[in-house]
C-alpha cells in the first residue's frame, strides 16, 4: 500500500471581491494555511503584510484582486497581491533605493508600505499594463520571508 505524504510546496490562491472586508478575509486565510502547514512562527508577520497589501488593493483600486500564497522549496513563504490599478508604488519598484519614508508620528495612515520593508526578507511588483490591449491590467506585489533554518 502506497503512503501519500503531504508536499513541502504547496500554492493557494484566492480571489477577492472589492469590498472592505477583503483584508479580514485575508487574514483569516493566511492563519488557516500556515496553521495548516506548521508554519505559526511566520503568522504575525504575513497576517500583517497580507493585510496591508489587500487594503491598499481595496483603496487604489477599483475592482477585485487576489491573494497567493506560496511554500518555496527552501522554506520560504512567497505571497503575491494582484489588483487592476497598474501603478507600482515603493518600496516594490525597480530601484533598490526606492524606499518609503518613515511616516511623522502623528499620521493617520502611510506606515504599511514601511512594514514591507521592515518585516519582509525580500520584495518587488511588476506592472501588468493598463487593461486597454490585454487582460492582464493592474499590477502584482509581492514579498517572502521565513526559510530553512
Amino acid at each position: 500500500m502506497a503512503t501519500v505524504s503531504p508536499s513541502a510546496t504547496w500554492v493557494y490562491a484566492l480571489r477577492l471581491p472589492h469590498d472592505p472586508r477583503a483584508a479580514r478575509v485575508a487574514r483569516m486565510t493566511v492563519r488557516s494555511v500556515l496553521t495548516s502547514h506548521g508554519r505559526p512562527e511566520l503568522l504575525d508577520a504575513v497576517e500583517l503584510l497580507t493585510s496591508e497589501l489587500v487594503t491598499n488593493a481595496y483603496r487604489h483600486a477599483n475592482g477585485p484582486s487576489s491573494l497567493r500564497l506560496t511554500s518555496l522549496a527552501d522554506g520560504r513563504l512567497r505571497v503575491g497581491v494582484w489588483d487592476s490599478h497598474p501603478h507600482v508604488p515603493a518600496p516594490f519598484g525597480p530601484s533598490p533605493h526606492d524606499r518609503v519614508p518613515i511616516a511623522p508620528a502623528h499620521a493617520d495612515g502611510g506606515r504599511g508600505l514601511g512594514f514591507v520593508q521592515e518585516y519582509a526578507d525580500c520584495w518587488g511588483g511588476v506592472a501588468l499594463g493598463d487593461g486597454l490591449f490585454d487582460h492582464r491590467a493592474g499590477k502584482l506585489l509581492w514579498f517572502e520571508v521565513g526559510g530553512a533554518g
